[in-house]
């Protein structure tokens, strides 16, 4: 794995983290906490979407070089 891919996916793990100490609170989520974890949640999806690029211009990068 690349060090870009690598600490996005640390990036990844670590909202994931934050993500269940949050729900793991025994009261319910106040609203600001609603708006984080949404956002959060945009996040851990646009850094997914960056790393399945990277592993695709990797692939793609390999295959060129083998022809």
């Amino acid at each position: 794995m690349t060090a870009p891919a690598h600490a996005i996916e640390e990036e990844i793990h670590q909202l994931i983290r934050f993500h269940i100490e949050i729900f793991r609170q025994p009261t319910p989520l106040s609203s600001f906490q609603l708006q984080e974890h949404r956002r959060r949640s945009e996040k851990i999806r646009s850094l997914g979407r960056e790393l399945d690029r990277m592993g695709t211009v990797r692939v793609v990068e390999r295959l060129k070089s083998a022809s």
